[in-house]
C-alpha cells in the first residue's frame, strides 16, 4: 500500500490563516508587521523565492518590501543596508536571501542583523538560545516547518528515533536540537548522518522518522527505509526533463516513487516542506512584531 502523502501546502495554508489573524489583531492596535527582504543580484531562483515570500506576506497582512542590490554590491554596501534596516521601525524582521554573491560573507551579514529582527533564526544568539532550550525567539524556518508538519499530522516525535541526513546550519543541526529538546514537539532520540557516515543505509533503516536534507537527488532509496517510517524530504533539486515545456522539474533528495511503497507517510517535492518554510517565516515576522508591541 502506498504511503500517505503529507500535504505541506495545505498545512502551510492553515498556518498562514493563523498568522493573518494575529497580524489583523496587531493592526487593530496600530502595528503593521513589517518584513524587509534583501536581494543581492539577479539569481532567478532567488528572485522567485523573494517574490513568493513577498506575496505570502502581503496575503497575511504583513508589509513586505524588497531591497534589491546589484550582484556587484560589496560586503560594506550590504552591511550598510542591514544597518539601515535595523534602525527602521517599519520592519520587525529582516530576510537576507541566500546564497549571497561570493564577495559577500553570509555569516557577517547574518551576524549584523539585530537578533530580534533575525527572521531566519540563524543569528548566533538565536541559535544559542535554541541550543539551551529557550524557544521564545525566532526558530530556523525549515526545521520549525518540519516539526510543525509532524505535529499537525499527529506524528509527535517524542520517543521516536529520528534520523537526519544532512548536517547543515540551515537544516540538519538546528532540526536535531529542536526535535531533541526537552519541550513539546521534541523529546526524540536523534541521529545525524552526513557525507562521512559509514553505511548510511544502516542508520536510515533504523529511523521511525527519516528527514533527508542532503542536497542530492535519490540520496535515499526504498531499501534504505524501514517499512512504516515517516519520510520528510527537505531537498529541492532541479533535474533535466525533456518532457516538460521548461525542460526541467524539481525533485527531492528521496527516490519518491520507490520510497512511497515502503513508508507510511512521505512529503512530496514540490508541495511538502517548501510551503512550510515560507509559512514559518511569516510566523517569525508576526512574533517579532508582537514582541515589539509588548504582546510576547
Amino acid at each position: 500500500m502506498s504511503a500517505e502523502i503529507i500535504d505541506g501546502a495545505a498545512i502551510a495554508a492553515e498556518v498562514r490563516r493563523e498568522v493573518a489573524a494575529r497580524a489583523a489583531r496587531l493592526r487593530e492596535r496600530g502595528v503593521t508587521p513589517g518584513l524587509a527582504a534583501v536581494l543581492v543580484g539577479d539569481n532567478p531562483a532567488s528572485v522567485s523565492y523573494v517574490s513568493a515570500k513577498a506575496k505570502a506576506s502581503e496575503e497575511a497582512g504583513i508589509f513586505a518590501q524588497t531591497f534589491h542590490l546589484p550582484a556587484s554590491a560589496t560586503q560594506e554596501e550590504v552591511l550598510r543596508l542591514i544597518d539601515e534596516l535595523n534602525r527602521d521601525p517599519r520592519f520587525h524582521a529582516i530576510l537576507p536571501q541566500l546564497p549571497l554573491p561570493p564577495q559577500v560573507d553570509e555569516r557577517a551579514v547574518i551576524d549584523r542583523i539585530l537578533p530580534e529582527k533575525d527572521v531566519d533564526g540563524l543569528h548566533p544568539r538565536n541559535l544559542g538560545k535554541l541550543l539551551r532550550g529557550d524557544l521564545d525567539g525566532p526558530l530556523p524556518c525549515t526545521p520549525h516547518g518540519v516539526q510543525q508538519l509532524l505535529l499537525r499530522t499527529g506524528r509527535d516525535p517524542a520517543g521516536k528515533h529520528v534520523v537526519i541526513v544532512g548536517r547543515s546550519t540551515l537544516v540538519g543541526r538546528p532540526l536535531a536540537i529542536l526535535l531533541s529538546n526537552k519541550a513539546p514537539g521534541g523529546n526524540a532520540t536523534v541521529t545525524i548522518c552526513h557525507t562521512a557516515t559509514a553505511d548510511l543505509a544502516a542508520h536510515t533503516r533504523a529511523a521511525d522518522i527519516l528527514v533527508v536534507a542532503a542536497g542530492r537527488p535519490k540520496t535515499v532509496t526504498a531499501e534504505m527505509v524501514k517499512p512504516g517510517a515517516v519520510v520528510i524530504d527537505v531537498g529541492t533539486n532541479r533535474i533535466d526533463d525533456p518532457s516538460r515545456k521548461r525542460g526541467w522539474r524539481l525533485v527531492g533528495d528521496v527516490d519518491f516513487e520507490g520510497v512511497r511503497e515502503v513508508a507510511a507517510a512521505i512529503t512530496p517535492v514540490p508541495g511538502g516542506v517548501g510551503p512550510m518554510t515560507i509559512a514559518m517565516l511569516l510566523v517569525n515576522t508576526v512574533r517579532a512584531a508582537e514582541r515589539a508591541a509588548g504582546e510576547a
